[in-house]
This record gives C-alpha cells, structure tokens and sequence, in this order.
C-alpha cells in the first residue's frame, strides 16, 4: 500500500492536542507573517511582522517562545506556506515541529 500526502497530513492534525501552540507562517521575500492559534484555531496573542534577516528571526523566536507560557502549552508546532519563490530557512530549537504547507 503506497502512503499518501493525505495520511501524512491527517497523521500531523491527529498529533495536534490541547497542549499545542500552532503558528503559521506566510513566508515572503523580505517580511514575514506569523499567527498563533490553540488546537481549536482560536487566534492567540497579536500576529507578528518580522523581516527575513537574523534580527527578525531572533524576534520571531523570542515571540514564539513566549506564548506557550502566557497560555500555558508545552509545545510548538510551525507551519510555513512559502509565498512564490520566498523560502525562510532557519534553524528551530529542538521544541519546535516545523511543517512545509503547499498552497492549493
């Protein structure tokens, strides 16, 4: 039996639980978008604005490693959709379970 993109997506939602902080990220060229949400999709603290260079990735981690104290979850996921040909390559701590959304 081949393993479909859809059983890998449905394997990520079912891993999601009440404990999971879930930020998306629009990737573009120069400034990124960042929300959080909880499990249920409910907006958690005010979207981030930050730019593609290493202050703006500093600021990105220190925003997403402070809402999970704030709304007392004890783990991370990202999910970055790449705007055209932008892609954001950085590195995550260890915490983090980054995931690569392709847009329909």
């Amino acid at each position: 039996m081949k393993f479909k993109a859809q059983d890998m997506q449905n394997q990520l939602i079912e891993n999601i639980t009440v404990h999971y902080l879930v930020v998306g990220v629009d990737i573009a060229q120069e400034v990124h978008m960042a929300r959080a949400v909880s499990f249920r999709g409910i907006a958690l603290g005010t979207p981030l604005e930050f730019g593609n260079h290493s202050e703006g990735f500093q600021i990105f981690e220190r925003w997403i490693q402070d809402l999970p104290n704030t709304y007392k979850l004890s783990s991370i996921m990202v999910g970055m959709v790449p705007t055209g040909h932008a892609y954001m390559i950085f590195l995550l701590s260890d915490c983090l379970i980054p995931f690569l959304v392709r847009a329909a």
